[in-house]
């Protein structure tokens, strides 16, 4: 089997790693990509440090397939997203004439000034990411796509991304709970690991109206060996301990 795409997400801004804003963009985008059959296999935190910034995108993009950066894209002086993805392909920044005629158009003339205007500045070379919400593009270049991080603004971006991105084979879900702890399941689930090794099994501890239970989430792209790996938990747990809660 053909190996999915990857996918990299990069968090930019010291407002999540001071816990002031609390990201909702990573669950949205994996979500997206997953359907597509791009893997989610890493995802990074990282502060408004151009140094910083500089070298986890290079790293990034030459290990995935494609990375995603949110935040830095504004018109104030932490938003340095922009010049320092620049620095990292080694090109200029510059006014692109697209972007700059869509900010003339969203503004009344009495609101343009540098600041707003500065949205309009990418890398040279980089293609613009539509922006429906509030006009400011996004913009990607080569492999690696600069979104916004308010998430309405980046869901759009995202809808505008997805036909440029060539997907895999989408990585199907089933979650079953389980009236059990998980110390309780632990030797079986280790054995159905090793039984269905093309499928990546999950447990993850809840409690439930007071006593502990366990969901047990199987993913894989095989829908068939996915089937006969829940199957395989069922059998053994039995029917009346099990609820299945997503199949997807």
């Amino acid at each position: 089997m053909t190996a999915s795409p990857t996918a990299c997400m990069i968090l930019i801004g010291n407002e999540i790693l001071s816990g002031r804003t609390q990201d909702k963009n990573l669950g949205y985008l994996a979500n997206e990509l997953g359907k597509m059959g791009i893997r989610m296999m890493e995802a990074r935190v990282i502060a408004d440090i151009e140094p910083v910034i500089i070298d986890t995108v290079n790293e990034c993009r030459a290990k995935f397939t494609y990375v995603f950066t949110t935040g830095g894209i504004g018109p104030t002086h932490d938003d340095i997203t922009s010049e320092s993805i620049a620095k990292a392909f080694g090109v200029p920044v510059i006014r692109h004439p697209d972007a700059q005629r869509r900010l003339l158009l969203h503004y009344k003339p009495e609101d343009i000034n540098e600041a707003r205007m500065k949205m309009a500045d990418v890398p040279e070379g980089a293609q613009l990411i539509d922006n429906p919400v509030s006009a400011a593009p996004g913009f990607y270049i080569e492999n690696v796509f600069v979104m916004a991080g308010v998430p309405r603004i980046m869901q759009a971006m995202v809808d505008f991304i997805k036909p440029l991105l060539k997907g895999g084979q989408p990585m199907r879900s089933v979650t079953l709970e389980v009236e059990r702890p998980e110390g309780d399941l632990a030797a079986f689930i280790t054995q159905v690991q090793e039984a269905f090794s093309g499928i990546e099994i999950g447990v993850y501890p809840l409690i439930k109206q007071g006593m502990l239970a366990t969901n047990i989430v199987l993913r894989g792209q095989d829908e068939t060996i996915l089937h006969d790996s829940v199957n395989a938990v069922r059998r053994k747990l039995g029917e009346h301990d099990i609820i299945v809660l997503d199949a997807a």
